[in-house]
């Protein structure tokens, strides 16, 4: 049977087909089904059919399947691991680690799934409320489509399955062309630990003609997407009533002070494994790190040493770092930003080469800030670094973008800290971290044009969920 359509708790077949290839080698992976508008109606409609079994199941019995469905995923995680390195070409220690975390999101929603409480509300603290008792519950939406990227193709789809079963909806994933097998891997998993067929459905196929029939039908409560600025707005234009959670990438800056001197091998170490883990390809990478003056040349130099030494090479290889971009398209338009940039006057410091299918790790040093690689998502193996005179210039360049996901900085001044903190224009601030760092019960959503909503399973869980207030007047 050939995958990349799943409904109603088996595959189906279909009369098209599609191409997978290893983005390493360019290699056949797998010939995947492709579905078409028929293919999600019937996915849409088998989730709705389930959705009636699903609302009335008590919350202990959601968080039994998913803590079942995260117990085999754990069990099966060297498959997974080993899956996601075919499809998305990520080195498979850090395809590893994503399943970790996927086992981890999880059981992080199985325990939500019996906490999400509503809450007493005093009537009579109101005139003429006497004599009643009030109280507010949460209960599901109904179905929910969810549209994942491929970057992270197992986790990234567990935090919008994960809180939908949790809350008792139905889901309906078109997971990213490139990646479709692990979805429907994900989807077996949830199966096998007791989920009602037609629960979970997967329908792999082109994005826009399948996102359309998701968007039209009235039957699809929620839209949960990840990927591009450019498409989430459409998916905002198109959604009308529907809720819809964005979350649509960065261009993630980092500020290193002066008063971190005597820790700079470690921090450069965190830096350079946030610019460069996974290519660069991902969401929150660390793309523009500005560093203070008194410290710019040994963090520029130390950054330059760590940074040759990262192993390029075959993603099932156990010392791998850098790899295959996801096409050959990508690589491309990365190397063309980068000499863009270079035409303009940026000093390239090490790297800006095609090698095989990727791309040498990239540094770049005091670029125009009008370059589309200070002020875009590169989503590529390429940092720039960026002198600054204080810690008030750094975020005032740090804002001066149309992006606002995640943001760090290393400093040992607390009050300064705090004032970057309260005043950088993102989503979440990471104190001494890296802005690559996600963990994944915390809140996670941007400003600007980086997204619309919160994930992280807690809060996606109340925005798949309606608050009902409840009164009864007893004397």
């Amino acid at each position: 049977m050939i995958k990349g359509i799943f409904i109603d708790g088996e595959y189906k077949e279909s009369e098209h087909t599609f191409e997978l290839f290893h983005p390493h080698t360019q290699e056949k992976v797998e010939q995947v089904a492709k579905g078409n508008e028929e293919d999600m109606i019937q996915a849409i409609d088998s989730a709705a059919d389930a959705f009636q079994t699903m609302k009335q199941m008590s919350s202990v019995e959601r968080a039994e399947i998913v803590k079942r469905a995260a117990e085999i995923l754990q069990q099966r995680s060297e498959e997974f691991a080993k899956m996601i390195t075919l499809e998305a070409g990520k080195p498979i220690t850090a395809s590893r680690s994503e399943v970790e975390r996927s086992v981890q999101t999880l059981l992080f929603a199985a325990e939500e799934a019996k906490q999400s409480n509503g809450q007493y509300i005093a009537l009579d603290a109101a005139k003429g409320g006497e004599g009643r008792d009030a109280f507010t519950i949460y209960q599901p939406l109904g179905v929910i489509g969810a549209i994942t990227p491929f970057n992270f193709p197992v986790n990234l789809t567990v935090h919008k399955v994960g809180p939908a079963i949790a809350t008792g909806n139905t889901i309906v994933v078109k997971p990213a062309s490139q990646t479709p097998l692990s979805a429907c891997l994900l989807a077996e998993v949830f199966i096998e630990a007791g989920l009602p067929k037609g629960a979970f459905n997967v329908v792999s196929g082109e994005g826009g003609q399948l996102g359309d029939v998701l968007l039209a039908d009235d039957r699809i409560k929620k839209i949960s997407f990840t990927g591009s600025p450019k498409v989430g707005k459409m998916i905002k234009e198109k959604a009308g009533l529907k809720r819809v959670t964005l979350e649509l990438g960065s261009n993630s800056a980092l500020y290193i002070d002066a008063s971190v001197k005597d820790e700079m091998e470690d921090v450069v170490k965190q830096s350079v494994s946030a610019a460069f883990a996974y290519n660069g390809q991902v969401c929150i990478h660390t793309q523009r790190i500005y560093v203070h003056k008194e410290i710019a040349n040994e963090f520029i130099e130390q950054f330059i040493t760590q940074t040759k030494s990262l192993p390029y090479g075959d993603p099932f290889d156990e010392d791998t770092v850098l790899t295959g971009l996801i096409s050959e398209k990508e690589q491309k338009r990365v190397l063309d930003w980068i000499n863009q940039s270079v035409t303009a006057g940026a000093e390239l410091k090490y790297g800006g080469e095609k090698i095989e299918t990727g791309i040498e790790p990239t540094i770049l040093v005091n670029v125009p800030k009008n370059e589309k690689v200070v002020c875009e998502e590169v989503f590529g193996p390429v940092v720039v670094i960026q002198i600054v005179e204080s810690a008030d210039q750094a975020l005032a360049e740090m804002n001066d973008s149309d992006y606002g996901l995640n943001a760090g900085m290393f400093t040992n001044h607390l009050k300064q800290a705090m004032k970057m903190a309260h005043e950088l224009e993102v989503g979440q601030v990471l104190i001494n971290d890296v802005p690559t760092l996600r963990f994944d019960h915390m809140p996670y959503g941007g400003v600007k044009s980086s997204g619309y909503g919160h994930e992280g399973v807690k809060y996606a869980m109340k925005e798949m969920t309606n608050m009902k207030f409840i009164s009864i007047h007893y004397q």
